[in-house]
């Protein structure tokens, strides 16, 4: 009697076939990490790419800031120059003004006095006393220089008309001079407790000059 072993023929295959599937699902598991592998790999890379591009952004716009700063400061320092430096100048021109002595500020004040038609010859300061001549055309005028000087406080009220003579018209014609009224007036400067520098001037500025071209005539 003859007998087949099916069996012993079979098993081989089956084996063959459990071996392929294990082959696959392995190269199938080793793709799939692979892939996984790759996408990961490429959203690092993009994630990279994006954040590069956005640091680049930000460094540009930090330097347009820097240099838009840079020239904000640039402004400012030149602005604090010219502050210091008109600063500098208001305290020179209030040192000047403070340094000014007696004999200038009364030139400056006699100066602003005089009106028309009235110039001075001689002004003279001994201690606190002021002595002023000069020539005037009209009483007017003299009445009004005095109402000058003693619009101010660098001198004492009131101002004393020590002398005043009528000086007649001499000459005919054109060169004839007009009648002149010579006058001397006496003043205090008011600066208690501080003896003044004596100071000589003859003043001829301004309506004295006019007043010097009448007298000419």
């Amino acid at each position: 009697m003859i007998r087949i072993n099916l069996l012993g023929v079979e098993r081989p295959r089956a084996k063959r076939a459990m071996a392929f599937d294990l082959g696959q699902r392995l190269t199938l598991g080793a793709s799939l990490i692979v892939v996984a592998a790759v996408l990961a790999v490429g959203w690092w890379y993009w994630s990279l790419s994006r954040e590069s591009a956005r640091l680049d952004a930000e460094l540009a716009s930090a330097q347009q800031e820097a240099t838009r700063l840079r020239s904000l400061l640039a402004e400012v320092q030149q602005f604090e120059q010219q502050r210091q430096q008109l600063q500098q100048r208001v305290a020179l021109i209030e040192q000047l003004r403070s340094g000014q002595s007696l004999p200038v500020q009364l030139l400056d004040h006699v100066s602003r006095s005089l009106p028309d038609m009235l110039w001075l010859t001689m002004m003279q300061q001994e201690g606190e006393q002021v002595t002023i001549e000069g020539r005037s055309t009209t009483l007017i005028a003299l009445s009004d220089f005095v109402g000058n000087l003693s619009g101010g406080t660098l001198l004492q009220r009131p101002i004393e008309i020590v002398n005043s003579q009528v000086q007649p018209a001499a000459g005919t014609g054109p060169q004839a001079t007009p009648e002149l009224i010579q006058f001397t007036v006496r003043a205090r400067i008011n600066v208690p407790g501080q003896p003044a520098a004596p100071a000589e001037a003859v003043a001829g500025r301004g309506a004295a000059a006019r007043g010097g071209q009448g007298g000419a005539r």
